[in-house]
């Protein structure tokens, strides 16, 4: 009997991009979404020759159409640096297109683990998947920093329109040195804690902020302060009546205990410590192809789905040349599957949820069932891995494919 496809009321924002990733973007769309699923795309082709051609119009775009459909589902991108300027003859060095969607849309970056229990982890106690959020806006990437030559004094000089402070930072009596200033806003880490919290309680798993106030009294106390108000005035008693609860800890705490726990758990970071974590999670639960980034906005509703990693170049130099290639999709799967599951959420589509879980399911079957790609056989098998042991990129897509139509017609 043929599958009678899910109507979705609403539409969801696509952002296609480069390299591999958009090779088999294709193949994700044509055979695990497109036959089960009527969707209304609002297409945005966040490729780098489009963003040159439109001179980065297209991401400031597809940004903007995310936070009217409250939906994106977005492939790996290339941020330029001066080789791929070249490469691809660019006007300019277009900016990251997360960076800009994420100035756009205000939101927080929260990547989460991919569990597979035949897929060996460093850090084998972590049986749950741990959850984290960066804030991904200023500290040390958004800083002025310099090369101090000589001795003399550095002054930090705030010139407010009802006050003036000067600080003196530190007398240079040697050859110098250097020195950086750096900031934050409320108006961004008072969402980051909403943002944070309605991760929290969407997953209803307990929420711990990390921080180092004890050095940074003022700069990280700000970061504590804030998000205790929001946790007090807008959620407590939501967490307490689901069971679970907001905490501080200083960073060194939350690394050990991060380290011992099962897992379970959303730990909201600052912008460098969630940059470090995140990656540092990626190796204790196996890989980064089995890691999802969900960029999620204050008020919980709009949110944009992705892989973690990036187009996988080397792979993608090897497709051109008519080669064969074992690249894992499964990250890309789940942006879609992650996207598509919060459409249902806010369309009320029971349906369409039931579909994305048996998506997630089938990518995990395939996996359990010794069905997968290169990279997770090597983490199994070691360097002695032998082809018959792994799939190439299109016969894993199509092994989820078959394990996905089992799975919605039993």
């Amino acid at each position: 009997m043929a599958f009678e496809k899910i109507k979705v009321a609403n539409p969801v924002v696509e952002m296609d991009g480069d390299e591999m990733t958009r090779v088999f973007w294709k193949s994700i769309k044509e055979k695990l979404i497109f036959p089960f699923v009527d969707l209304d795309i609002k297409y945005f082709d966040l490729g780098l020759p489009n963003r040159d051609a439109t001179d980065d119009k297209v991401t400031i775009e597809s940004a903007e159409a995310t936070l009217k459909y409250n939906v994106a589902i977005k492939c790996a991108t290339i941020t330029p640096d001066e080789a791929r300027v070249k490469e691809f003859n660019l006007k300019s060095m277009w900016k990251s297109p997360n960076g800009t969607i994420r100035n756009i849309v205000n939101g927080t970056v929260f990547r989460e683990p991919i569990i597979c229990k035949n897929v060996p982890r460093l850090v084998p106690g972590w049986t749950k998947p741990i959850c984290i959020g960066r804030h991904a806006f200023g500290d040390q990437y958004r800083a002025t920093d310099t090369v101090i030559k000589g001795p003399g004094k550095l002054k930090l000089v705030f010139e407010g329109k009802d006050e003036e402070v000067a600080l003196e930072v530190f007398n240079f009596t040697g050859a110098g040195g250097v020195a950086l200033s750096m900031y934050n806003t409320d108006e961004s880490i008072r969402p980051f804690a909403d943002a944070s919290m309605a991760t929290a309680y969407q997953k209803k798993w307990p929420l711990y902020l990390s921080t180092k106030n004890t050095i940074l009294k003022k700069y990280d106390g700000r970061f504590k302060d804030i998000f205790q108000e929001v946790y007090e005035a807008e959620w407590k008693s939501k967490f307490e009546a689901a069971g679970i609860w907001y905490e501080h800890r200083l960073i060194d705490d939350m690394v050990a205990y991060a380290l011992k726990s099962e897992g379970g758990y959303v730990w909201a970071c600052k912008n460098y410590d969630g940059d470090v974590q995140s990656d540092f999670l990626a190796q204790g639960f196996g890989s980064l192809g089995l890691m999802t980034s969900v960029l999620v906005c204050p008020d919980g509703k709009t949110i944009e789905a992705e892989a973690a990693h990036g187009t996988v170049t080397r792979h993608y130099r090897v497709h051109q040349k008519g080669g064969e290639t074992s690249t894992n999709s499964i990250a890309s799967i789940f942006a879609w599957s992650r996207g598509l599951a919060h459409r249902g959420k806010l369309d009320d589509n029971t349906r369409l949820v039931d579909f994305t879980q048996k998506l997630e399911e089938a990518c995990v079957g395939t996996v359990e069932s010794g069905k997968m790609t290169k990279d997770l056989a090597l983490l199994i098998h070691g360097s002695s891995v032998t082809r018959a042991q792994y799939l190439n990129t299109e016969e894993f897509i199509d092994a989820v494919a078959s394990e996905l139509r089992a799975r919605l017609s039993a």
